[in-house]
């Protein structure tokens, strides 16, 4: 069920990010080819389970060059944000398939970690806001906010998220919501060990 769900929120993701990163390149090859300009581009992300790099390679081929070259003055005119977004989203994509290689080799672990369907595909939505999120990180942040929440309104899966998203550790991150040093030390390492007993167990 779990590796079901990262399978097709992986597919639409990866495909809605693509397109949403070449939207400067598309624009840019427009502009250049001017009213005399050539077919255009087929919509439509990647297929499931193949990176953003295939459209990009099978462009240059069939282009014979021109698509590397639109590429480059669009990455040019929009100071880099083109390539950073492609960036973003082969990560994003490699992510989601280190998630479901995960779930394939422990398929116990996100009954042991109570994940639900809805808990699977928040990680899609979290690596649109962070795409170097981990999946183990995404499930230490939701069992943490589970194990700590009622007692500590603060700790939310979200705010965990957020403080990933900045740069700090799990440990920073849940004493800037309130937990000791200490405590936080050990809530992450008892959640640690959980999932660590869980992938154990295959």
């Amino acid at each position: 069920m779990g590796r079901r769900v990262i399978l097709v929120i992986g597919a639409i993701f990866v495909s809605i990010v693509f397109i949403t990163a070449n939207a400067t390149t598309a624009a840019a090859q427009g502009k250049s080819r001017g009213a005399g300009g050539g077919r255009g581009a087929s919509p439509g992300g990647p297929p499931p389970g193949v990176g953003v790099d295939r459209g990009i390679n099978t462009s240059s081929d069939n282009s014979m060059g021109r698509a590397d070259s639109g590429r480059g003055t669009a990455s040019d005119r929009s100071n880099g944000r083109s390539d950073a977004g492609l960036d973003r989203a082969r990560t994003a994509s490699e992510n989601l398939r280190a998630a479901d290689n995960d779930l394939e080799r422990h398929p116990n672990l996100a009954s042991d970690m109570h994940l639900s369907a809805n808990d699977l595909r928040g990680y899609q939505s979290a690596l649109t806001a962070n795409p170097n999120l981990t999946f183990g990180q995404f499930v230490a942040a939701t069992r943490l906010a589970h194990n700590l929440g009622a007692n500590n309104p603060n700790i939310t899966r979200d705010a965990i998220l957020a403080g990933l998203a900045a740069g700090h550790s799990i440990g920073r991150t849940l004493q800037d919501l309130g937990l000791s040093k200490d405590g936080a030390k050990a809530a992450s390492k008892q959640v640690d060990l959980e999932i660590k007993e869980s992938r154990r167990r295959g």
